[in-house]
């Protein structure tokens, strides 16, 4: 009965790859509609996908999700889906016109950063985003920790002012 929701996702999250921010620079983000077939959206209603090997590539003008993981439906019969089928995004042809471009220039690529329900719809937020290279993450997990250390020593100095 009660479902089980990772903490850290926002409530009309279904999915999110926090490996993506840890991997890439995002250098910008895209909100994208998603074309599916009905078992598809009932099972991502359950609250079932993964974002884990998912990327975007653009073809003929289009932008089509790849290696999307939705599991078939469980009530479903013959009619379900196949789990990693190449799924359309929906997006203005300016915005594919524009990322189109900057995906060709240079070393980035796109990548599905979280699937969640907005309005009753399925939307995919894409980032556009530059490979980070071994150091960069060396440095961003330096960072992050040094900031959880001073954090950290903050809480204990107000706690003995509060003594």
């Amino acid at each position: 009965m009660g479902k089980k929701k990772n903490k850290k996702q926002a409530p009309g999250t279904i999915a999110t790859n926090r490996k993506a921010r840890h991997d890439y620079h995002i250098l910008d983000t895209y909100e994208a509609g998603i074309a599916l077939v009905g078992t598809e959206i009932k099972s991502l209603r359950e609250g079932k996908a993964s974002l884990v090997e998912a990327f975007a590539t653009i073809d003929d003008g289009e932008v089509w999700l790849r290696n999307l993981h939705i599991p078939e439906y469980s009530m479903g019969s013959w009619t379900n889906h196949s789990p990693r089928r190449h799924r359309k995004l929906l997006l203005h042809r300016r915005e594919i016109d524009s990322l189109a471009g900057k995906v060709r220039d240079g070393n980035r690529t796109l990548v599905p950063l979280s699937l969640y329900l907005k309005d009753g719809r399925v939307k995919v937020e894409l980032g556009l985003a530059e490979g980070k290279q071994a150091h960069d993450k060396r440095q961003a997990i330096k960072k992050r920790t040094e900031e959880r250390e001073i954090v950290r020593e903050m809480g204990r100095k107000i706690k003995g002012i509060n003594a």
